[in-house]
């Protein structure tokens, strides 16, 4: 009845892209509809829904969400081997990101601690007496 109306409806969705779906939106899953007065207190909002084509898979994408906490990755690749290795270098990159924002004592890599002890004995170098 909504399609006929023109209004967009996801046929086929798991109970885990619902809560997905509805945390990104900001809207409250209702087993429900009781209480119309309520619903417009729970409805999500998003800027824009559109269908995308990614490869020979259709998906949904929604654009401008409420609450603007949640992003989908598609990762592509020639064979399994690639995925994979691509889906656990971005799990580990998300983890560090994590580690980063729930603690903000941050040592930096890339030989930093090396060039910054490198510079304090430089500086230290000056004031010694004699070569």
């Amino acid at each position: 009845m909504l399609a006929d109306k023109g209004k967009l409806v996801i046929e086929h969705a798991d109970f885990e892209g619902v809560e997905r779906l509805a945390a990104a939106t900001g809207a409250e899953i209702l087993s429900t509809f009781d209480n119309p007065e309520r619903s417009n207190e729970v409805l999500g909002y998003c800027d824009l829904i559109e269908e995308i084509m990614i490869g020979e898979d259709k998906v949904i994408r929604f654009s401008g969400c409420k609450k603007d906490e949640a992003c989908s990755v598609v990762l592509r690749g020639a064979s399994n081997h690639i995925i994979d290795e691509a889906e656990r270098s971005l799990h580990d990159a998300l983890c560090v990101l994590c580690s980063t924002v729930k603690n903000r004592k941050v040592v930096y890599g890339g030989g930093n601690a090396e060039m910054t002890m490198a510079r304090e004995v430089d500086k230290l170098s000056e004031n010694v007496k004699g070569k």
